[in-house]
């Protein structure tokens, strides 16, 4: 189920990283992020957690949490392509999935939130056969998240605390 912005942004409350309610955060400026939705296929898949980074820099080839420029309430997890006059050009990673800069334009990087550092992938669901596919998912679950293959833009090298993104 996607973020529906009717839910706080991390659990913790102010002092450890989330938003007061003013738009202040706590010392803490790390925290989780669910990938809901399949704009950022084959990078990250439903179910992933991506650890970030509040407040970090962007570059170009990094992967971003941000909120929708048309609906702010709304989170969502998409790489910062390049810097535009408006502010950060993002697309997903699925070209199939449009919910992005070429729908919406540049987003102002005051909405801009967060920078990935790590993707976690969830173990694999019970009832399914452990062994090979148990090994396969140990030696994927956390990797960082960086720029997409044949991408000359450098590792993404970020973190943050927990939310629900598309």
């Amino acid at each position: 189920m996607p973020y529906d912005g009717r839910r706080p942004l991390d659990e913790g409350g102010p002092g450890n990283g989330a938003e007061d309610g003013r738009g202040r955060r706590g010392p803490v400026p790390y925290g989780l992020a669910e990938v809901v939705g399949p704009s950022m296929v084959p990078t990250l898949l439903p179910g992933d957690r991506l650890v970030v980074r509040y407040g970090a820099a962007v570059r170009p080839g990094d992967v971003v949490v941000l909120r929708h420029p048309m609906q702010q309430d709304l989170l969502v997890v998409k790489r910062a392509t390049e810097r535009r006059d408006g502010g950060w050009w993002v697309l997903g990673d699925n070209p199939y999935a449009e919910n992005d800069s070429r729908e919406f334009g540049p987003v102002p990087g005051e909405l801009v939130l967060a920078r990935a550092r790590l993707r976690l992938r969830p173990p694999p669901g019970r009832g399914q056969r452990p062994g090979l596919r148990l090994l396969s998912w140990a030696l994927s679950a956390v990797r960082p998240v960086g720029s997409p293959a044949g991408s000359s833009a450098g590792p993404v090298r970020s973190l943050s605390r927990r939310l629900r993104a598309r």
